[in-house]
């Protein structure tokens, strides 16, 4: 996974950081900075810099939050994510929805649940090195 996001940053033409952060805001939609930093485990300082980078390659804004003025949000800009970031991972969720027809919905579930499993151990081992 390492490799194919390191390809993919490249193909795209940003830092796997910065792809890293780009996934995070598809599925959580506009978050503080803050809020960024916290889900990367980066610092306030370096989330600054990706969003900064973000920003200038036309994937994120930076706006107020339209529930407080007083604090800035980050957004995708969806039509350019669309444009350039989308096609270069649609084969590989091609290929992943061709695996998962293989499967009885009774085995997706055994899998997700040994996926959630293996995930909590993974944040509880990284809250443990933290």
């Amino acid at each position: 996974m390492q490799l194919l996001s390191q390809a993919a940053a490249d193909r795209i033409g940003i830092n796997v950081t910065d792809l890293n952060c780009l996934n995070i805001l598809s599925f959580s939609g506009a978050m503080t900075a803050g809020q960024l930093a916290q889900a990367t485990g980066l610092t306030t300082a370096s989330i600054t810099g990706v969003i900064d980078r973000l920003e200038q390659a036309g994937y994120a804004q930076r706006e107020r939050d339209p529930r407080d003025r007083r604090r800035g949000v980050v957004r995708l800009i969806v039509t350019a994510v669309h444009r350039d970031v989308a096609p270069v991972f649609a084969p590989m969720l091609a290929a992943w929805q061709d695996i998962a027809k293989s499967y009885t919905d009774d085995e997706l579930a055994l899998i997700a649940g040994f996926q959630r499993r293996a995930e909590a151990a993974i944040r509880d081992q990284l809250a443990a090195v933290r």
